[in-house]
């Protein structure tokens, strides 16, 4: 019997045994497929496949043919093939090797291994992370020993261009975030302090959490939302269009020219929101005193010159560069580990948000501790 000459078959005792024909390609799909059903309804304990009438064949004939061992094997049959051509030889066992999956015996007893490596693969890659983001510190702080020793090498005019980016820029939004945080803490503050006549402490809880620890830190947070992803999409965009290689062709440090200049900006921008952000949170903090709580304002401002000292100031103010500092660092490091695809773009940029932010809470609550112990 055939299907259309591409492939005949005979039945020899319990062996099917099958003749390949012809052109297995492509263009004869329906013909081979149409071949290919009938033997498999056909229930034999082995089979026997000759190759020797083949005359050409593509990618999708050996694939077929594939297809006709596995759900053979897999129905118990014992396959055997035979005069393979030797120019095809290479591709039958190129399919043959793909797609191969060993067999999973006892998953329950491997599902606890499973999860201890991916614990120990997170492990690992927060290691060599952390270590990037050293790496990074040092080459910036290579770069900068440079530029302290011929300042003329410094890029000033891409400096002030960046501090004007994700400074003077950031400014009307940073404004509107954070009067709306003070607006909501003291709403709240006064809202459940009434209930035990505490009403004066909103505004030590509003003046110290600001200043100390809230008004840094939400600065660092849409800083590293807003300018630490465009720092990672810029560089990273240079990377793909080989810029960066132009530049160290010319025999000029990437670090020091694109890089360190964005840090610098980043590191007298941060300060500079972070005071801003705090008299704004405060403001709107006393606008809901005293159109919620009935405080006027200068019982307000009495309350608050009470409340808070220069020291808290000093420590949320301390905070800035440094936070900024390894939000620069990061948005750098991940801009320059991307490879030339817009989806590595992407990943690095959505993973320089990802730990600019975790570590922006992380450098916070170190420094929450250190000036707890300085007493401070």
């Amino acid at each position: 019997m055939s299907a259309d000459t591409l492939l005949d078959w005979t039945v020899k005792g319990e062996e099917l045994a099958l003749a390949a024909s012809g052109a297995w390609t492509a263009g004869n799909a329906d013909r081979l497929e149409q071949g290919i059903e009938i033997v498999a309804q056909r229930g034999m304990p082995a089979l026997a496949i000759n190759l020797h009438g083949l005359e050409e064949l593509d990618v999708f004939g050996a694939w077929l043919l594939q297809r006709l061992i596995r759900d053979a094997e897999a129905r118990g049959q014992a396959v055997e093939l035979t005069d393979v051509p030797d120019r095809f030889r290479a591709l039958l066992d190129r399919v043959g090797q793909t797609n191969r999956r060993g067999s999973s015996t006892e998953p329950e007893e491997r599902s606890w291994r499973s999860s201890v490596e991916e614990i120990g693969r997170a492990v690992t890659h927060a290691g060599s992370d952390l270590l990037e983001l050293v790496v990074m510190l040092g080459a910036l702080a290579s770069a900068l020993g440079r530029v302290f020793v011929k300042p003329r090498t410094l890029r000033l005019t891409s400096v002030v261009h960046h501090l004007d980016r994700v400074g003077w820029q950031a400014v009307p939004i940073v404004l509107l975030i954070t009067f709306l945080i003070g607006c909501i803490i003291s709403q709240q503050g006064f809202f459940h302090f009434r209930k035990f006549g505490a009403d004066d402490y909103v505004v030590d809880l509003l003046g110290i959490l600001i200043l100390r620890e809230i008004g840094v830190l939400l600065v660092a947070i849409m800083v590293a939302g807003r300018s630490g992803s465009s720092y990672t999409a810029e560089i990273g965009s240079m990377k793909m269009r080989e810029e960066i290689d132009a530049l160290q062709t010319m025999g000029r440090d990437p670090v020091e020219v694109l890089m360190l200049p964005r840090v610098i900006a980043l590191i007298l921008a941060l300060p500079m929101l972070t005071f801003l952000g705090s008299i704004a949170a405060l403001y709107g903090g006393g606008l809901v005193a005293w159109l919620y709580g009935g405080m006027s304002p200068s019982i307000f401002l009495a309350r608050l010159q009470d409340a808070v000292s220069v020291t808290d100031f000093q420590v949320g103010m301390t905070k800035a560069p440094f936070i900024a500092l390894v939000i620069g660092a990061i948005a750098c490091g991940e801009g320059a580990k991307v490879k030339g695809s817009a989806e590595s773009l992407g990943l690095h940029t959505t993973s320089c948000v990802v730990k600019s932010i975790f570590l922006v809470i992380v450098l916070d609550g170190v420094f929450a501790i250190f000036f707890a112990s300085v007493g401070m």
